[in-house]
């Protein structure tokens, strides 16, 4: 059966967009439905007209309505580097002469589908329409010539059923925990979204010039009992190296407004995984656009990178112990590759505190935070000392039952035995 064509689409063979440099060349079209009136996209189903949303358990394009499955279209092929300095260079000149798209503040659109109005705050690419639940990804920001395109994505593999378990296994292990907040079910907005990232391929050369400090034992006196007493000192030589080092897909979280540390905790990604950028993966997902480019983002990955080359240069100079004095490093290769990865995200607003729980979606790892019920702490530090005051009364009853056999003291007098009498 023909796809439905709503009023003011059209179908996604539409001419290609124009290829820039530094953008990835355009992949196949696909079953999307492009509404040039708002530049937005939405997938209907091809056999009852409802929407489409990607599966990660069937890893395929399937209708919540009538259970009808597509294939995704985008071809599995694997997601190659670019080159960071070039690909910065066109960038900056092409934002020099274009304006990208609108990613902060709201952003508003008409759905397609019922006539509601949609609202993208910030840099949301992909939502769902509040009034029909329509999912609807905004066409204009990933194809824009002067943002970075997307490279490549790791599509879900954690499907919401076995993300619901793991939350509440996760938040059912926190026993300190209010008991309110534990009714997340009721209570918190439970959603997959896929984040932006930079992932960092280096190739580097580095020169180094320090010391290498080797112990030993010199005896210096003897101790009261005669025995020798020796003294840890440090005999140090001057040394001077150089050490290669390659790092590959070195992720950095490019979106704001989300708890690094703990999206952080969700590493490793599985990045080998990933494959050609089609926006049929984010269909029924929440996605972000980066708010920081390959280049903003790339100061945190240098400093793990260079934290990494300070300890191949101490293991290079050996010894108990290393002086660096002068570390000069060449970067021989830099690279990057823009992937969406997902993540499910609990938020539970408690005591109008957000807390937020992040699940990784292609290894289940969980990170979060959560409130800490004073009650309960109270309760538990009443409970231990009510053990420790027990355990000391029991102590000490049984301590006072234990007296002498021959007690001594007023009014006793105790008698010592007669010595043995020898008798001859």
């Amino acid at each position: 059966m023909a796809p439905v064509i709503v009023p003011g689409a059209v179908e996604s063979n539409a001419p290609a967009p124009e290829v820039v440099p530094g953008q990835r060349e355009p992949v196949a079209p696909d079953r999307a439905m492009l509404h040039r009136t708002e530049l937005t996209r939405t997938y209907p189903c091809a056999a009852c007209g409802a929407q489409l949303v990607f599966d990660p358990v069937g890893q395929d394009l399937l209708c919540p309505s009538c259970g009808n499955r597509a294939a995704v279209s985008a071809p599995d092929v694997p997601v190659e580097a670019r080159e960071l300095g070039p690909a910065i260079a066109a960038l900056r000149e092409m934002q020099a002469g274009q304006a990208g798209p609108q990613v902060t503040g709201e952003w508003e659109v008409k759905c397609q589908n019922c006539g509601g109005t949609t609202g993208f705050t910030g840099s949301l690419t992909a939502t769902k329409c509040p009034y029909c639940a329509t999912p609807i990804q905004r066409d204009d920001v990933h194809n824009a010539p002067a943002r970075l395109p997307v490279d490549g994505v790791v599509p879900f593999l954690v499907g919401e059923k076995q993300a619901r378990e793991l939350v509440e296994k996760w938040v059912s292990g926190r026993w300190f925990a209010p008991s309110n907040f534990k009714k997340f079910k009721r209570v918190g907005a439970f959603s997959s979204l896929y984040t932006a990232y930079f992932t960092y391929d280096a190739d580097t050369a580095s020169w180094y010039q320090g010391e290498r400090g080797d112990d030993y034992q010199v005896r210096v006196g003897t101790d009261e009992d005669g025995d020798p007493i020796y003294e840890t000192r440090t005999r140090w030589y001057p040394v001077a190296g150089e050490v290669g080092n390659e790092f590959a897909d070195l992720p950095v979280l490019a979106n704001d407004n989300l708890n690094r540390n703990r999206i952080r905790a969700l590493e490793p990604w599985p990045v080998e995984r990933a494959r050609a950028y089609s926006p049929e993966f984010v269909a029924g997902h929440l996605c972000r656009t980066y708010d920081k480019d390959a280049e903003e983002s790339f100061p945190e990955a240098q400093q793990r990178i260079e934290a990494a080359i300070e300890s191949s240069v101490r293991a290079d100079i050996g010894g108990d112990h290393q002086r660096i004095h002068q570390l000069n490093t060449s970067w021989n290769w830099l690279a990057y590759k823009h992937l969406l990865l997902p993540i499910w995200l609990l938020t539970v607003v408690y005591m109008n505190q957000p807390y937020q729980v992040y699940i990784n979606g292609l290894t289940g790892e969980v990170s979060g935070d959560r409130p800490w019920s004073k009650v309960k702490i109270i309760a538990a530090i009443l409970a231990v000392l009510a053990i420790i005051a027990t355990v000391i009364g029991i102590y000490a009853a049984t301590r006072g039952h234990h007296t002498p056999a021959h007690p001594t003291g007023p009014g006793h007098t105790t008698v010592a035995p007669p010595h043995p009498t020898t008798h001859r």
